[in-house]
């Protein structure tokens, strides 16, 4: 009986043997090569937020503070991100940090007045939109509709989100968002 099992026992050695992964065959995920460049963390953030995946795009962005610090462009990205979690507060502390950092970066300040509307602090957030506006020298559209929202809301008391539509966010070029109005049809005041 020995004899016998000891063949089968050798061929089961051998399968086992063969089928061992080598040192690229893994299971896992490859990590970097050896020298290749990784990308960059804001690319891959934005990316992600494009996706509609907020929270790795978070983690992307603070990942890119490791090589870039905390620069305007990756606290905006960041507090972009927390926006579109909805956690206001931690958004609007980045997109101000964003704003202390580079006074002159129009998408922070634009992040930051969309943050403002969706807070209800209009008449900031029409401040904000007028500088952001301003600073980018009257050359974005998506801004300047921000701001006509914003000051059509300020000036008329009576507009409402119930009346006139619900606020969405969509995301636009290098972390900057674009607030928009879906108008219901029927609504009172609605155009």
């Amino acid at each position: 009986m020995r004899a016998a099992a000891l063949p089968f026992l050798l061929s089961l050695l051998l399968a086992a043997c063969a089928e061992r992964p080598g040192p690229g065959d893994t299971p896992y995920a490859p990590g970097p090569r050896p020298g290749a460049e990784s990308v960059d963390g804001l690319i891959v953030g934005h990316r992600l937020m494009a996706a509609g995946e907020y929270r790795l795009a978070l983690k992307a962005y603070q990942r890119a503070a490791a090589d870039h610090g905390m620069n305007a462009d990756v606290l905006s990205a960041m507090g972009s991100a927390d926006l579109a979690l909805g956690r206001l507060g931690q958004a609007e502390r980045l997109l101000r940090e964003a704003t202390e950092a580079d006074p002159r970066f129009v998408p922070a300040w634009n992040n930051l007045g969309v943050v403002l509307m969706e807070k209800g602090e209009i008449a900031e957030a029409a401040r904000v939109f007028r500088l952001a506006y301003g600073l980018d020298n009257a050359n974005s559209d998506r801004i300047r509709e921000n701001l006509r929202l914003a000051l059509a809301k300020l000036e008329n008391s009576s507009y409402s989100e119930t009346d006139n539509g619900d606020l969405s966010l969509v995301r636009r070029g290098n972390g900057d968002y674009l607030l928009l109005t879906t108008y219901r049809t029927g609504s009172a005041g609605s155009g």
